[in-house]
């Protein structure tokens, strides 16, 4: 299985660990739960009446390391790309090393986004229908795509969506996240 780093632990983040991790793949998530949702009250995720954003948070990162994403609480110092390889340097901790990057989150990342040599421009990163950057293996969702138009649904449908791209990349073909009851 592929090994994906994660750089941001908020919906968008969460969301596309919560996806690989339930496929088999090894997740990665970066951050120090000071995501923006901690000063939100959220009523309009779908599904979800009413929620403090600090509550759904944690609620997330658990469902995210339930279904087998290891989620570091660190702060991520460098990122490099070497042989096909990236490697998250962090504070405190080992560095971690993976074939696909996902930088989930906004302003905090646009330095790291550029030493990958990304173009920031307007506090935003280009990226495609699918959150793919002008990098092989690189996405970008969150803030550090919409910058003035977040939202935490958008952020994990955007997460959603890299994770399926990350995912039917690896099998050849499309693929899908349906469960069906018992």
């Amino acid at each position: 299985m592929t090994a994906v780093l994660i750089v941001g632990d908020g919906p968008g983040g969460l969301s596309a660990a919560l996806f690989l991790a339930k496929a088999g793949h090894t997740v990665t998530v970066f951050g120090q739960d000071r995501t923006a949702m901690h000063h939100a009250h959220v009523f309009n995720y779908l599904g979800v009446p009413d929620v403090l954003g600090s509550d759904f948070q944690q609620i997330a990162r658990r469902h995210a390391s339930d279904h087998g994403a290891t989620i570091v609480d660190a702060g991520v110092t460098g990122i490099e790309l070497g042989n096909g390889t990236f490697t998250v340097e962090v504070e405190d901790h080992e560095p971690g090393t993976g074939e696909y990057l996902v930088l989930a989150g906004g302003k905090p990342l646009q330095p790291l986004a550029r030493s990958l040599g990304l173009p920031v421009e307007d506090g935003r990163v280009e990226v495609d229908s699918e959150y793919r950057t002008s990098i092989d293996r690189v996405y970008a969702i969150g803030r550090l795509v919409r910058p003035e138009r977040s939202q935490a649904i958008i952020s994990a449908g955007a997460g959603g969506i890299a994770a399926l791209d990350i995912l039917s990349r690896e099998a050849g073909e499309d693929v899908h996240d349906w469960d069906t009851p018992a």
